[in-house]
């Protein structure tokens, strides 16, 4: 067996596409540009690309987008302060404060603070609650939503599947369990105190791994015919980016598999992009 690829970049496309042609007819019916306000506490290099690309996928699609940009030694206070007049402005329909954000500030307070229907990440309590209860999410997370827009290219019905989510993060793992829960999967979530981990692995219909361990999940740990979607982005010596399963392998058991990159990364900015589209009508009163 050869895995077909679940091309990211090309579905992505096709997203981006679409909320183009819908911020267009939103402004031929006299409606403004949807917009995102990014904040970055510091100079962290990766962190000032991840952002860098978001603002230009924004640019892309016609969204107002503005960057606000505070010193390394912010307080708190400061950044809370700037998320009440963010939430305050007509303006901005979605706010993303991009983390990691430094040990001294309390992560959970910063989100908290975002009004739930301009929280685009997704992480706000409200938001992931929603999702737990199996009502319709106000916004959801962008990671997992990006995923189950991969599955759906699969053709794969998902009801009845056993799936194993490697990794329990917050941002990733634990969000990406109640999505493939809401779609009548069964669902195993593995962390670093799981027993036998291959043995998990191996009877997963869906695996999804998002552990940023390079190559960590190798062939013989994946069944025959799985879907296998790769989080994992991880730089190796020789400068190359490579995931969490060792694609080489995994590629001669899996049905499909994610490249890296490609595959989950640029469907993340796009569901990121279609968040915020649909905030802005929230923001009107319109059903997102």
């Amino acid at each position: 067996m050869s895995a077909r690829i679940l091309d990211g970049k090309t579905i992505s496309a096709d997203l981006r596409a679409g909320v183009k042609a819908r911020v267009e007819a939103l402004l031929a019916g006299g409606g403004r540009r949807p917009g995102l306000a990014v904040v970055l506490l510091g100079r962290d290099p990766a962190s000032e690309v991840y952002v860098r690309n978001k603002r230009n996928a924004c640019a892309q699609v016609g969204f107002y987008s503005e960057l606000h940009g505070l010193s390394e030694a912010s307080s708190q206070g400061q950044l809370l302060a700037l998320i009440d007049a963010l939430n305050a402005d007509s303006r901005i329909d979605g706010i993303l404060i991009q983390l990691p954000l430094p040990d001294r500030i309390d992560t959970e307070a910063v989100i908290e603070r975002i009004l739930p229907t301009k929280d685009v990440d997704g992480f706000h309590p409200y938001n992931i609650g929603r999702l737990a209860l199996r009502t319709p999410s106000v916004l959801r997370p962008c990671t997992p939503k990006g995923i189950m827009t991969l599955l759906a290219h699969t053709g794969r019905a998902l009801e009845g599947l056993d799936a194993v989510v490697v990794g329990e993060s917050d941002i990733v793992g634990r969000p990406m369990a109640l999505e493939l829960l809401a779609a009548r999967c069964t669902i195993t979530v593995c962390h670093e105190y799981t027993r036998d981990l291959a043995e998990k692995t191996r009877s997963a219909d869906v695996l999804v791994t998002a552990v940023g361990r390079p190559r960590f999940i190798p062939g013989d740990w994946v069944k025959e015919g799985a879907l296998a979607i790769d989080v994992g982005i991880n730089r190796t010596t020789d400068g190359s980016l490579v995931g969490d399963l060792d694609f080489a392998s995994v590629s001669r058991r899996a049905a499909w598999i994610t490249p890296v990159p490609g595959g989950v990364g640029p469907m993340t900015i796009a569901s990121l992009l279609e968040n915020t589209l649909q905030a802005a009508r929230l923001q009107l009163g319109e059903p997102g």
